[in-house]
C-alpha cells in the first residue's frame, strides 16, 4: 500500500480550531515537521482540510 509524506509549511497561528486539531491529528506539532502515513481515505480528507498548510509527496 502506498504511503504519504506529509510536510507542514506553514504555522497553524491565525487558522481556525479544526485545522489546528487536523494538524494534531496527523502527528504535527510545528513548521518543518514530517509524518509518513499509509494512503487512507481518511488521511485524505484530513489532508485536505488543511491542503494550505501542508504538502503531500506519495512514497514507497
Amino acid at each position: 500500500m502506498a504511503r504519504l509524506k506529509i510536510t507542514q509549511l506553514r504555522s497553524e497561528i491565525g487558522s481556525k480550531d479544526n485545522q489546528r486539531q487536523t494538524l494534531r491529528s496527523l502527528g504535527l506539532k510545528r513548521v518543518r515537521d514530517v509524518v509518513v502515513k499509509e494512503d487512507r481515505p481518511e488521511i485524505r480528507g484530513m489532508v485536505q482540510t488543511v491542503t494550505h498548510l501542508v504538502t503531500v509527496e506519495e512514497v514507497e
